[in-house]
């Protein structure tokens, strides 16, 4: 990730350094670029706690022992945080935060979801998804906050009762590296001085990311009263100031990837990490009523429609463990396989499904025969099991108009040979796959430099070393429809 230099107007990068933040599912990563260029100075990074429901506390902590591995943060100008969206982070009067914060990944809201769907619909779920998608371009799933605040208010009003205002993961980070939080050094009513971005504000249900506004109707309905919720800050806009520190205004996860690939219009980012991710930058808003595509904005004014999968690289790392293997010992077996796995097909559903909405679904074998019963061939339906999912999201995007110029291939599995080698098939069209890097995390750092220079365009960060890789003549023609009839046969269309 270097070396263009060339911006719009704005205040000088030269010579000043910039951090960005990922704080995921999994770890918290820190990355401290030169503002200018974009070149990787420093990095470090620490684990986050298992589960789907977490004390944000624990992000708070790994920030700091992330930040003090990459050297710290007093010879940098600007920071942005990153963050896996839609997390419900309630805070009291005083800042504190009431329960445990639930991630995107916690399904407990399901029932919440299609509850909400209903009502707004007068009892016509159809009526009720295509007026959710033309209000804030979203059909409540369970990871959506809006779900979650639902759950929340109905099995524990206790601590319904106790919330003040409502936060994403990254607006709480944010705010504690401005200092605020209990006992706020700041003073005053720290919860007025939240702030988010467009693009993590669109996951949460109650933002319509083509007006721009919170929709207080929505999060009433879901609440059963109104409670804050941060100020959205402008793309390149400074979120705050900490003594000398930048703070820019931070970004969901997916548009922070977006903005760290410098992915434009017609560019499609396929990521297969946690969950297996299909987002496209365009201008203008998508509202699919039929739930598969969110209509989420990016982190630079434009939109980021989104089609999300529950099951991405885990899937692989539960088939290695059915086999006793490695990654790299998976991969080589899938490979060894011819395409289409001679008819095992694996609907990959092992922790629920979020698209289809399916969160109570679990992974089902088909076509299970004597001659296709090994190691190599239930590899190869894994990977093909997990890419066909993701094809379903690429398809899901066109549906809705979405041009897709470019697909790049990115997320840990990205690095399997077996991937790389399998999706251009599955997907359809040739992919190219950057080099490995935290791209979330230089997409916040990105954000910090814009904020820094006061620009009207974020930095110019070129991507090198991206490596193409192209449709082969071994693609199995029949391996999609019988993914989709094996779908269909076990958990219905």
């Amino acid at each position: 990730m270097t070396t263009s230099t060339s911006q719009s107007a704005g205040r000088s990068l030269a010579g000043q350094l910039v951090a960005g933040v990922d704080s995921s599912t999994q770890s918290c990563k820190v990355v401290i670029r030169d503002a200018e260029t974009g070149a990787l100075k420093r990095f470090g990074s620490a684990p986050h706690p298992d589960g789907t429901e977490v004390d944000p506390e624990a992000w708070w902590d790994a920030l700091q022992v992330a930040v003090s591995a990459a050297g710290g943060l007093d010879d940098v100008a600007s920071v942005a945080v990153g963050g896996q969206q839609h997390g419900m982070v309630a805070l009291d009067a005083d800042g504190n935060v009431v329960r445990p914060a639930l991630l995107w990944n916690d399904t407990r809201s399901a029932g919440a979801a299609l509850d909400l769907i209903d009502e707004l619909g007068e009892g016509d779920a159809e009526a009720g998804a295509r007026a959710w998608a033309e209000q804030v371009g979203v059909v409540p799933v369970a990871s959506f906050t809006i779900t979650k605040l639902r759950w929340l208010a109905q099995h524990e009003p206790e601590n319904a009762a106790k919330v003040a205002a409502v936060a994403l993961p990254h607006d709480w980070l944010t705010w504690r590296l401005a200092g605020d939080g209990p006992g706020s050094r700041a003073g005053g009513n720290s919860l007025e001085r939240l702030t988010t971005d467009r693009s993590d504000a669109s996951g949460t249900g109650y933002f319509d990311a083509a007006s721009g506004e919170y929709r207080f109707d929505l999060l009433e309905r879901a609440f059963g009263r109104r409670i804050g919720v941060p100020q959205v800050v402008a793309p390149g806009a400074v979120a705050r100031e900490s003594g000398s520190l930048v703070l820019g205004a931070g970004t969901g996860d997916n548009a922070g990837a977006a903005l760290g690939l410098g992915m434009a219009g017609g560019d499609v980012a396929v990521s297969i990490g946690t969950s297996g991710v299909v987002s496209a930058v365009c201008e203008t808003p998508v509202a699919d009523p039929t739930g598969l595509v969110a209509g989420f904005a990016d982190a630079t004014g434009r939109f980021l429609p989104l089609a999300c999968t529950l099951n991405g690289s885990r899937v692989f790392d539960a088939m290695g463990r059915l086999l006793g293997v490695d990654h790299k010992q998976f991969a080589e077996l899938a490979l060894s396989a011819p395409p289409g796995a001679e008819g095992l097909t694996l609907v990959p559903y092992l922790e629920g499904e979020r698209t289809p909405n399916k969160p109570d679904a679990t992974g089902a074998l088909h076509g299970v025969r004597l001659g296709n019963t090994t190691p190599a061939h239930l590899a190869r339906a894994a990977v093909e099991g997990v890419l066909l999912g993701l094809a379903d999201g690429l398809n899901a995007l066109r549906a809705q108009g979405v041009p897709v110029h470019r697909v790049l291939l990115v997320g840990g599995a990205a690095q399997s040979a077996a991937v790389r080698q399998i999706a251009p098939d599955i997907l359809g069209v040739p992919v190219t796959v950057p080099q490995p890097g935290e791209y979330v995390a230089d997409g916040a750092a990105r954000q910090a430099a814009w904020a820094l220079s006061g620009a009207d365009e974020a930095p110019e960060w070129g991507l090198a070393g991206a490596k193409e890789f192209g449709v082969s003549d071994e693609v199995d023609a029949s391996l999609a429809d019988r993914y989709a009839q094996a779908r269909e046969m076990t958990f219905g269309a």
